[in-house]
């Protein structure tokens, strides 16, 4: 995707609403003229296509609360705006960048207090924050300015600036009161601070002109932890739709000047606004006597934090209520049309009643994505240390009713139900490893990246959302202008086995490797993971950059056609290794998989099998009779030593599963064979970089253990073959099999970044393998294809 293709998409300028008139410093001019000004795809997307937008500042996140809490609170009060039909705006500086709209990570860098320098950002701070390239939280005042420069109508906060105690002699008023002036947006907040002057707060906006409205059966004016102040506003509304008429006819006259709508915080907690206040009067003497209240800017958050600690943190709790409160916009959980954003909306459209979005037909939100191959802010994203490169696909599975006789689908339809998720064989894969990734201690945390192709369609819109609400980077979709995004259509039987589906996965092959070399080139990965839905001229570029850069390849063949597309890449790279290295570190087949590949290898048109390169392996590891002879009693253990029916492991000779791995092991150095309820298989050489160190060259074949060691000809390499058996599982829990094996391969790649050489160690073998079947279960037994409680998941440290 081309840069300039990019700054149009993230910095569109949103059309007004029909009727309406836009300041001349409008968001246009300012992009125009190369302002600094980020828009988030879907902020853009909503305000162009006149959806409902609500503003959210980052002063709360960034000074008003202690972490976690601000992120929590944060990440809430765009969750419940999202249920009101509108869409959140969060907006902050972020590099001397003003992003209207946040991405997940730069909303957490943000809160993460203790590790950036973050400033509090009023009007006056706008242009130094900007010109030094500063992190900055918005007050009340710039959150006013950047959303009215980008024409959303109403913000939403917690308490608005004022004129603090004793402002009659030290003129000490707040920015925020003036901006109400100049900006045409509603201000939705729970009134003024209580350690403000509140009633000379409402006479000086009378002065100004701005009209003040309380939401509530009366008129009385709340003050921040109370219902009320003990001031009445001049007028009051008591529905969403009123108030959006004021701001709307507001705007149609032309008048530049907001609404401040004031919204008592919920009634459950006016019960501790009596406390809370006798603490306010404490904190502003203590401020008075000790100076702070001559600190400007950093009065008030200091205020609040000694409110905080004098009500034990009970201020806090009532804090985030009202915050949550004001974006709710004083209503019950199921009145969800009161929104005021909403309300205006429709307006806009030219309807005076009805409601955008109901309780009983919620929408699907869908985010623009970002098409962006590198981080929009490399400073803030993080080098990914796992990157998968592969498809991302929309998923629709139908699956019949336990009790539906199966051979009547032919030609016909069956009773069943029928869902839409996410999918694509790279997309769950690092779904899975994410979700372990994140379980992780913070100083044991890798982070994982997607690298997918998407089309500029819903369903493209649909993944970036869904990924990004998961709480995955988004920054390594690709979107594509001519191509489709890919979808899957399953068909399940009662069970959740898969019968057949369709696959539109065309638009990965569109991703031509040049594009996925820029992808990967801005990050560090120590591992990069390949699904056979790549090109092969696409997989022979990446494979050739990770051996150049000493990088671990993982191959995922994701079907038996598929499989085999690594081989061209693996035959252009055997020339420029070294006699023991292998081209693929990884490779997860199942046991079809495995045979096509090991037929390709050894009979298809490159001749893998006649290249010098693997017939020097293939000598080195010296397979003789010793291994034929544990492989013989390997196989007559039984696949489950508490389950005799599922037979033994006879099919490892019978049907040549061990053969076929062997003779793969010079072109993938590990490999984890699938193999249903039979367990899994790793297949593996020690190589020469680990083998004097490695715990394997002090073992002997273990047919109790399940394993069989072979010493190569050199003294530092061994060749591995061991049994895991599978976990039980009743056939009742299982829901699907569609992403059991991804999981299983996600958990492994999160191992790997954890313990790099998890297969030198028979110990450490045991955990990673055990750990991604467990992985694999939950998925099995879960309507998605990665399962959620793959987030707490924690893999035990290895012990000897």
């Amino acid at each position: 995707m081309r840069r300039d293709t990019l700054t149009s998409t993230w910095c569109r300028s949103p059309r007004p609403f029909r009727g309406l008139k836009r300041n001349s410093s409008s968001l246009h001019q300012a992009l125009r003229d190369r302002g600094v000004v980020d828009v988030h795809p879907e902020i853009a997307e909503a305000l162009g296509t006149q959806q409902p937008v609500v503003a959210l500042e980052t002063t709360i996140v960034t000074h008003g609360m202690p972490y976690p809490v601000n992120l929590k609170t944060a990440k809430s009060v765009e969750n419940i705006v999202r249920r009101t039909g509108a869409v959140p705006a969060t907006i902050g500086i972020i590099g001397g960048r003003v992003k209207i709209g946040l991405e997940p990570h730069e909303l957490e860098f943000l809160a993460d207090v203790a590790t950036n320098t973050a400033e509090k950002v009023s009007r006056r701070d706008i242009g130094p924050a900007i010109a030094l390239g500063r992190h900055g939280g918005t007050t009340c005042s710039a959150t006013l300015i950047f959303a009215a420069l980008a024409g959303i109508k109403v913000f939403a906060t917690g308490g608005l600036g004022g004129v603090h105690r004793g402002g009659e002699t030290t003129m000490d008023v707040s920015a925020d009161l003036h901006e109400l002036t100049r900006c045409p947006v509603g201000l939705v907040s729970a009134g003024v601070k209580s350690i403000l002057d509140i009633g000379r707060t409402l006479e000086y906006l009378e002065t100004l002109g701005v009209p003040v409205v309380s939401y509530g059966k009366t008129k009385d004016f709340p003050a921040f932890y109370s219902r009320k102040s003990g001031f009445q506003s001049p007028w009051k509304v008591n529905d969403p739709i009123t108030a959006a008429r004021i701001l709307y006819h507001q705007q149609q006259l032309g008048m530049a000047n907001g609404v401040l709508f004031g919204v008592p915080i919920p009634v459950e907690y006016e019960s501790t606004g009596e406390m809370l206040q006798e603490a306010v009067e404490q904190a502003v003497q203590e401020a008075e006597e000790n100076g702070v209240s001559k600190m400007g800017k950093e009065a008030t958050p200091w205020l609040l934090k000694r409110v905080g600690e004098l009500t034990a943190g009970i201020s806090l709790t009532s804090n985030v209520a009202l915050i949550e409160n004001t974006a709710l916009i004083g209503k019950s959980p199921d009145e969800i049309r009161g929104q005021i954003a909403v309300a205006l909306a429709n307006l806009a459209q030219g309807n005076d009643s009805l409601p955008l979005v109901t309780s009983s037909s919620p929408s699907v939100d869908i985010q623009a994505p970002s098409v962006s191959t590198q981080p929009s802010h490399p400073s803030i994203l993080p080098s990914a240390d796992l990157v998968v490169f592969g498809s991302a696909a929309v998923d629709i599975t139908a699956q019949a009713s336990s009790a539906t006789d199966s051979s009547i689908g032919v030609h016909s339809t069956m009773p069943g139900t029928v869902s839409l998720s996410l999918g694509g064989v790279a997309r769950n894969v690092a779904e899975a490893a994410h979700r372990i990734l994140s379980s992780r201690p913070t100083a044991e945390l890798g982070t994982a990246l997607l690298v997918s192709p998407i089309g500029r369609d819903s369903f493209g819109r649909l993944l970036v959302d869904e990924t990004r609400r998961i709480g995955m980077r988004t920054d390594g979709f690709i979107q594509m202008d001519a191509a489709r995004s890919a979808i899957c259509n399953m068909v399940m039987d009662g069970h959740g086995g898969l019968t057949g589906g369709v696959a539109d996965m065309g638009i990965v092959h569109t991703l031509e490797g040049n594009t996925a070399l820029s992808a990967l080139r801005g990050h560090h990965p120590r591992v990069v993971a390949l699904d056979g839905n790549l090109s092969q001229e696409t997989l022979k570029s990446l494979l050739n950059y990770c051996i150049d850069n000493k990088t671990t390849v993982f191959y995922e063949p994701t079907s038996v056609p598929k499989s085999i597309r690594i081989f061209p890449a693996i035959a252009a790279a055997l020339p420029r290794l070294r006699s023991s290295d292998a081209p693929v570190s990884f490779a997860a087949p199942n046991l079809l998989e495995l045979a096509r590949m090991y037929e390709e290898a050894r009979s298809g048109p490159l001749e893998l099998t006649a290249h010098r390169h693997w017939w020097d392996i293939v000598d080195d590891m010296a397979i003789g009779s010793q291994f034929r002879m544990g492989l013989d009693q390997l196989a007559r253990v039984n696949v489950d030593d508490q389950d005799s029916s599922k037979g033994t492991l006879s099919f490892l000779v019978e049907k040549g599963i061990a053969q076929m791995a062997i003779h793969l092991l010079p072109f993938f150095q590990h490999l984890i064979i699938k193999c249903g309820e039979r367990g899994v298989i790793a297949a593996f050489r020690v190589s020469s970089e680990h083998g004097q160190s490695s715990p394997w060259l002090q073992e002997h074949s273990n047919v109790r253990g399940r394993y069989i060691v072979c010493r190569g000809k050199s003294s530092v390499g061994a060749t591995v073959l061991k049994h895991f058996p599978a976990l039980p599982i009743p056939k009742e829990n299982i829901v699907n099999v569609t992403g059991a094996g991804d999981s299983l391969v996600g958990s492994i790649l999160s191992s790997l970044l954890h313990t790099p050489t998890g297969f030198e160690d028979p110990v450490s073998l045991e955990n990673v393998i055990s750990h991604a079947q467990k992985a694999a279960v939950l998925t099995l037994q879960s309507q998605y294809a990665v399962s959620p409680l793959l987030s707490s998941l924690h893999e035990k440290p290895a012990r000897r």
